[in-house]
């Protein structure tokens, strides 16, 4: 699979892509939680994807940037594999994370999967610029 920027739908394991990078982020979730947001934000806006991502938890003081939809669940993985199996094309749907179980369970579906560190070098490289 490509992963270059045009029209994508992606379904984001948010804490399995902050976990991706270990800068510390343990220290304050919330805020690494927005600065990920921000970063999915502005691939989606340069890109022209749509992005939803997922948080694991309780209640967090994220945003929907316009560009992102941001879901917060008690179990991201669960609420990832709903939205894959109720989804009007599912094939179209490319999950990031790299918990195996929850890419076995999203593949059931239909759904593309790509790890985190896979995505994370895309955003690093910058690829959604046009």
């Amino acid at each position: 699979m490509r992963l270059t920027a045009g029209h994508r739908r992606w379904l984001v394991d948010g804490s399995n892509l902050v976990g991706s990078r270990p800068d510390g982020w343990w220290r304050d979730r919330p805020a690494a939680f927005a600065r990920l947001v921000a970063e999915l934000d502005a691939f989606a806006r340069a890109s022209g994807d749509e992005v939803t991502v997922v948080f694991d938890g309780g209640p967090l003081a994220l945003t929907d940037p316009p560009g992102v939809e941001v879901v917060i669940a008690p179990s991201a993985d669960d609420r990832m594999v709903s939205r894959a199996g109720t989804d009007r094309d599912p094939s179209s749907l490319t999950a990031v994370t790299s918990d195996r179980e929850l890419a076995r369970r999203l593949r059931t579906r239909g759904t593309a999967v790509v790890g985190a560190g896979t995505f994370r070098r895309l955003l690093d490289r910058g690829a959604c610029r046009p």
